[in-house]
């Protein structure tokens, strides 16, 4: 049973206004869950999984995966694994300045992520995925 997350709302807002949206969180709190169903609701995004090979492979060439696809909101989880994405996350974004193509998931510390991806200023949006909040959990009926 899925439960809804106070951070729904945020990412579709964030979405409006950036470029690229950084949710942060523990592990296990539920970050690719939500980004998840996110993206099948929408219909018109790709999720990888940066820790799965097969996944990885696909950005040999990130920007020719990324310009291939740049009519969809591409999820990037556990990106600090990979922080040599980020100049080309940059250099995309700069190209076409369109709100909302990327999302990116860690569960690394904030600062590891905004050290990182310090390239990205003015193009990232912030959010952080706690674990379930009391309110979240209280409103769900249960089964």
């Amino acid at each position: 049973m899925y439960i809804p997350r106070r951070i729904e709302d945020e990412i579709q807002k964030y979405l409006q206004i950036f470029p690229i949206v950084a949710i942060l969180g523990p592990r296990q709190c539920g970050k690719s869950t939500v980004v998840k169903r996110f993206i099948s609701a929408d219909q018109h995004g790709i999720y990888l999984d940066l820790q799965n090979q097969e996944d990885l492979n696909k950005l040999m060439d990130p920007r020719l995966f990324f310009k291939a696809h740049e009519e969809k909101v591409i999820c990037l989880d556990e990106i600090q694994l990979v922080p040599e994405l980020f100049g080309s996350l940059r250099s995309i974004v700069d190209e076409n300045r369109l709100n909302g193509k990327f999302i990116l998931l860690g569960s690394a510390s904030r600062d590891l992520i905004q050290k990182s991806s310090e390239s990205l200023a003015g193009r990232i949006g912030f959010l952080y995925l706690t674990p379930f909040l009391m309110n979240e959990v209280s409103e769900t009926p249960l089964p």
